[in-house]
């Protein structure tokens, strides 16, 4: 009877990470994020990499790892293209709902407060 496929893994500048490692390394990244919610570079320095990334690779969530690659915006996260080739988030850095969380919709008069986009009679 077999354990079944690992379901978390972690690269390191694209080696996989020990299995008991990679799931300590989670761990701390979980942890990590529930504390400082959306500190990607923050965990990276303190775990002694330049960049974390979190990823899927096929079904399975995948934190990449580098000493070398740059931190980019914490995005949300999709499901890799064939061939290995990162779809990572659309291009504005991220969902539209994290974007705007803090921001009044664009649409003058949705709000019945708003009286500013109201036609007067």
């Amino acid at each position: 009877m077999s354990a079944g496929p690992r379901r978390l893994s972690v690269l390191v500048d694209g080696a996989p990470m020990a299995e008991a490692e990679a799931l300590a390394f989670w761990d701390r990244f979980s942890a990590w994020m529930e504390e400082h919610r959306g500190d990607l570079a923050g965990f990276a320095a303190q775990e002694g990499f330049a960049s974390v990334h979190p990823g899927v690779d096929g079904d399975r969530p995948v934190l990449r790892a580098s000493k070398t690659a740059g931190q980019r915006p914490y995005v949300a996260v999709r499901a890799e293209a064939p061939g290995g080739g990162d779809r990572g988030a659309d291009a504005a850095g991220g969902s539209a709902a994290r974007q705007n969380a803090g921001r009044k919709p664009d649409r003058p008069g949705s709000n019945p407060r708003d009286f500013t986009g109201k036609r007067r009679k």
